[in-house]
């Protein structure tokens, strides 16, 4: 499972140009990836990642401040890229796998105390945000092999 987490100071998702969610304040836009072999495990190491992550201003987590968050399933996040000019997305889990896998991040999210923003799985979105710092990082849950 892999995670691009950005700081921002406002973001937004919109589907066929309706605001869907909308952070109500300064924040975190996750971009969530599922891979095949991803499960619950993942789903809880990532989340509890996420939500204290100190990455906010002062080197403080969401956990701290309190901070929202706004998920956003990202199956692209498993491209390859590094033959041809066409990405391979063999390595992204299909829908009936990542699907569940993400609702699950986002309720653990909200378990551990977050205020949740969602975007809409498998629709066409656009995602706004206005990166603070910028300030981004990439998320890998650890191999179990």
């Amino acid at each position: 499972m892999r995670a691009v987490v950005t700081r921002v100071s406002s973001a937004a998702v919109s589907v066929g140009g309706r605001r869907v969610a909308q952070l109500p304040a300064p924040g975190l836009l996750v971009l969530l990836g599922v891979t095949h072999g991803d499960g619950p495990d993942d789903v809880a190491w990532l989340a509890r990642k996420v939500w204290t992550l100190r990455m906010l201003e002062g080197e403080e987590s969401a956990s701290e401040t309190a901070a929202p968050v706004l998920v956003v399933s990202q199956f692209t996040l498993y491209g390859d890229a590094r033959k041809g000019r066409r990405p391979s997305w063999t390595a992204a889990a299909p829908a009936e796998v990542s699907e569940p896998l993400y609702e699950s991040f986002c309720k653990e999210l909200t378990r551990l105390g977050a205020d949740v923003g969602r975007g809409v799985f498998g629709e066409h979105m656009e995602v706004a945000s206005v990166n603070d710092g910028p300030v981004t990082i990439l998320l890998e849950t650890p191999s179990r092999d």
